[in-house]
């Protein structure tokens, strides 16, 4: 029994109480063990109540009223005793045939999406031709052998040559099936030819001509019809077997979507007298409880019988109903079930059926692999090698190398030069400034005083005094290059120059040592990428966006999506009716399809959604929201929008979509 149908029957059942048992001493020993073997029963009705058990209790009911055990002194305390009894089992009843309907509409829908997804593709359709061509070509010589045996012929293998085939079923007519062709596709008996079997598109050519072939341009036009034509017939004579499956999974699917509905409608109906239910059981006076009773009973066998059983004219009690409903009419409802969809073949076929092809072709498919491989094993064991080896390169070349190069960026500081030391600067400044004293000392004739300033001047790039004794030689630049001191200064400038230099590339230097760090990640990013990138396809792949994966998977995730659009589109395009309080009741058929659609949303948590989590409970909490019979259209789209807005993103709802 589904999780609804469990609580529904423990919130009715908890408002039925026994009436308080009575002295015994007033009673015959006989009346209270019967008393008391009808209190057991009614302790005995709990979830779920099969229609044996059902059956069981009204037959002792009948043997207790037959015995006379509801009769006496003690009639008033028997009959609510009885009336008790009766309420709880109807409760039982009810609930019992709602999930009847509502299992019925889930393996409906069930099945419904299963040649949905067969139809969607011509590939699937294909696929499936395959799968039951061998039941097809069986039912085919079955045919085949019936009618050489109706008429008498004898059974040879030339029977089921093309011309005695031919001479056996003869073709009536072009626009009915054939007789070979039924027996392949067995829903044409039922669902006339497709339409587009028999439609050419008339696309005009798109030619051209001159006007010198005016005259020959009727001629090519005609050419080019006739050999559209023979063209799509040609396509059409060979995908004819692909689309009469696709046209038959049609035909299923209108069938299961004719039983999910009426299925549905029922359901709808059966929700619209849970309050009734619920007020005959709250009811504490004798008289209000059997008058609600009978009017529920009527009301119930209208939702149930919907006037297809014989006794819909008469008057039946509560007894009577419960035994017709529990002997009769619910098991009649399911064979007839069973029987339509077995008539029509709207389950799925069987495991053997689907998975023939695969039992047939994969063994010599991986025989030929496994054959394959052994014979290439040298060319695969060095293009294994030379994969490890590829990746062990990726592995420290391109990944470990620069991530401890950025380590190695990181303790180091900035104390290290990336083109010139700090030491070598100093050198070469230090060498200038000696060469400047040394000159300022021998030429100007400087106090120690003024040595200290120059010394100063120069460590701030200031050579004026030195500049001055140059600019003395170049008067006389013969006589100050052999004996003076031109190539001294010269020398200083050179210096000086050196010294421009090395405090340049130290700039240099400290700019490109502030973004080494950078330097040094955006050499280890592309790596970085391309095993994040692989790491999540190898996580897809794990956790397996088709299988059961996190929170079920994305196939079942895919299908909670579908399930929630359905829901906000059914409330959105229901047909509704205003009463006088303000509030809009759905009708019977939305009813039914939201309860159909809950609870599949409810299995959906209770076994993909992790076990004592927030997102299980607040789904769950949202689910009853959506069952509660009691909330109209709009209070039920405010529920939708609060669950798209809670969970859309934890669930993947909004990149549905994108797939």
């Amino acid at each position: 029994m589904s999780t609804f149908a469990t609580l529904l029957y423990r919130d009715l059942s908890s408002k039925v109480f026994l009436p308080p048992q009575a002295s015994p001493i007033a009673s015959p020993a006989f009346a209270n063990a019967s008393k008391d073997a009808l209190r057991a029963y009614f302790a005995e009705l709990n979830p779920p109540v099969s229609l044996a058990d059902a059956h069981a209790c009204l037959d002792a009911l009948r043997q207790f009223e037959a015995s006379g055990t509801f009769t006496g002194p003690s009639y008033g305390e028997d009959e609510a005793l009885r009336t008790a009894i009766l309420v709880k089992l109807l409760i039982g009843l009810y609930v019992q045939t709602l999930e009847i309907y509502l299992d019925e509409a889930s393996e409906a829908e069930t099945q419904l999406e299963w040649w949905a997804d067969i139809e969607r593709s011509r590939l699937g359709s294909a696929y499936y031709l395959l799968q039951t061509l061998p039941l097809r070509m069986y039912v085919v010589v079955d045919t085949t052998i019936r009618t050489l045996r109706s008429r008498n012929l004898p059974l040879q293998l030339s029977s089921f040559s093309p011309s005695s085939l031919q001479q056996l079923f003869p073709s009536r007519s072009v626009l009915r099936p054939h007789t070979l062709t039924l027996a392949l596709f067995p829903h044409l008996r039922h669902e006339p030819y497709p339409a587009s079997l028999f439609t050419y598109s008339r696309a005009k050519p798109n030619v051209t001509f001159s006007s010198e072939r005016v005259r020959i341009e009727p001629v090519f036009r005609w050419l080019h019809v006739m050999c559209s034509r023979l063209s799509q017939s040609f396509y059409k004579i060979v995908t004819l077997p692909v689309e009469l499956s696709r046209h038959e999974c049609r035909y299923k699917l209108k069938m299961l979507e004719d039983i999910r509905d009426d299925r549905a409608s029922v359901l709808g109906s059966l929700l619209e007298l849970r309050g009734d239910l619920s007020k005959v059981a709250e009811t504490t006076t004798m008289a209000d409880r059997t008058e609600l009773l009978r009017s529920f009973v009527g009301t119930f066998r209208v939702a149930v019988d919907r006037g297809q059983w014989d006794v819909a004219n008469e008057v039946l009690g509560p007894t009577e109903f419960s035994f017709l409903l529990a002997d009769s009419i619910l098991p009649q409802h399911i064979t007839s079930h069973d029987e339509q969809v077995s008539k029509h073949g709207l389950r799925k076929p069987s495991r053997l059926t689907r998975y023939w092809p695969r039992l047939v072709f994969l063994p010599p498919l991986a025989l030929f692999g496994i054959r394959w491989l052994y014979h290439s094993r040298d060319s695969l064991e060095q293009t294994t090698v030379y994969v490890v080896e590829t990746l062990k390169s990726f592995w420290n070349d391109w990944l470990l190398g620069p991530l401890k190069e950025v380590v190695k960026t990181v303790r180091a500081g900035s104390d290290e030069g990336v083109i010139i030391t700090k030491e070598s600067v100093n050198a070469d400044l230090e060498s200038l400034e000696r060469m400047a004293l040394a000159l300022a000392r021998e030429k100007l004739n400087y106090t120690p005083e003024q040595m200290t300033a120059l010394s100063q001047q120069v460590r701030h790039g200031d050579l004026t005094s030195v500049m001055r004794i140059y600019e003395d030689d170049i008067r006389s630049p013969l006589k100050s290059a052999i004996g003076g001191t031109l190539l001294r200064t010269l020398l200083v400038q050179v210096q000086k120059a050196k010294v421009d230099i090395d405090q340049a590339l130290s700039g240099i230097d400290k700019l490109l040592k502030s973004q080494e760090l950078t330097f040094a990640f955006v050499g280890v990013a592309p790596a970085m990428t391309l095993v994040y990138i692989t790491g999540q396809y190898l996580k897809t792949l794990w956790s397996g966006s088709k299988g059961r994966g996190r929170y079920g998977g994305g196939r079942r995730r895919a299908r909670v999506w579908s399930m929630m659009r359905r829901i906000e589109r059914l409330l959105l395009s229901s047909s509704i009716s205003q009463t006088d309080t303000g509030y809009h009741a759905i009708d019977s058929r939305t009813s039914g399809l939201l309860l159909l659609l809950t609870t599949r949303l409810r299995s959906y948590a209770e076994i993909c959604l992790p076990t004592n989590s927030r997102l299980r409970a607040g789904f769950l909490d949202d689910v009853s929201d959506l069952e509660n019979s009691a909330l109209g259209r709009n209070e039920k789209l405010r529920i939708v929008d609060r669950m798209w807005n809670s969970w859309g993103n934890q669930l993947g709802w909004y990149d549905m979509g994108k797939e």
